[in-house]
């Protein structure tokens, strides 16, 4: 069955790249509703705004939805939070131009939500089944879409800096993963890219408290990494919120080697435009159960308290 939130969820702070504050009202919504973003404010003149793959325009550090001259940018967290959460229907009220980063991950989002907990929905639920494999690629980055018969997520990274270094993970999203393995790992960067970002009008926002900064083998942030391998986890979370712009869970195995968010919107697109190598199917018990987001509970919130 379908789900919706409980009651209605708020949140206040300030966007990582254009520095502005925004407030977050996530209202529970009708079935088949998906993800919709509504600009509140008088810049956005009331744009509705479904979080689908058609909708994300091409940004390099995160993942912007617009609708004319209308964004929203910045949703990929909440989006991982949604999915693995396992909301499917619910209307975002925003503001302002860019979701709050709040401390660079999931994890306020999922607390919320965990916390405030789900309406089941009479409405059957659907799920895009990979069938055949799908991929993208850009100047040896790839991400690519396979069967399987969970959401499941493999990621490989490599960066110079050795606080980073090379690092891989695989991971099923059933059964709570996401909020237990993910959700708390914080978006990174390096310290020589903080100045060309900013130059270029980018994380105003930005803090310690709101990204790990690495510089060499140095990890600049108080308190150091959540996770040894926190980078490679947080990429995996952006690649769950961007997938969840399928509209639909997704049935299969996304596998991402320095993959961004265009990657996955590419992948996505060549998804969508191969009708052979995908279904929808309705989700009895057994299929539901390996979806993120159920069987999820209060307790997996101590992995992020």
């Amino acid at each position: 069955m379908q789900t919706t939130l409980q009651s209605i969820l708020t949140f206040d702070g300030r966007g990582l790249h254009s520095g502005q504050p925004a407030r977050l009202i996530l209202r529970p919504a009708a079935a088949n509703t998906g993800i919709v973003f509504v600009r509140t404010d008088s810049a956005g003149q009331g744009a509705r705004i479904p979080a689908l793959w058609h909708n994300v325009e091409v940004s390099p550090l995160n993942t912007r939805l617009t609708q004319g001259s209308v964004s929203i940018s910045t949703i990929e967290h909440l989006m991982a939070a949604l999915s693995g959460c396992g909301v499917h229907n619910v209307v975002i009220e925003i503001d302002g131009p860019e979701v709050p980063i709040m401390d660079g991950s999931s994890a306020a989002f999922v607390r919320g939500i965990v916390s405030t907990g789900l309406t089941q929905m009479a409405a059957p639920l659907r799920a895009i089944e990979i069938l055949d494999d799908v991929h993208a690629d850009h100047h040896g980055a790839w991400a690519s879409l396979g069967p399987a018969t969970s959401l499941q997520i493999d990621f490989e990274i490599d960066f110079p800096d050795a606080a980073i270094g090379h690092q891989r993970k695989t991971l099923n999203m059933a059964n709570g993963s996401f909020v237990r393995n993910l959700s708390d790992s914080r978006t990174f960067c390096r310290n020589s890219d903080v100045d060309d970002m900013r130059s270029h009008g980018l994380a105003l926002g930005g803090t310690m408290e709101n990204a790990v900064v690495v510089d060499g083998a140095r990890v600049l942030t108080p308190g150091g990494l959540r996770h040894a391998d926190e980078p490679v986890r947080h990429k995996m979370l952006d690649a769950l919120g961007d997938l969840y712009t399928a509209g639909l869970p997704i049935l299969g195995r996304y596998t991402g080697y320095k993959a961004g968010h265009n990657l996955t919107n590419a992948l996505l697109r060549t998804l969508f435009a191969t009708p052979d190598a995908w279904r929808v199917v309705t989700c009895d018990a057994q299929i539901a159960a390996r979806l993120p987001g159920v069987g999820v509970s209060v307790a997996d919130l101590h992995a992020v308290a």
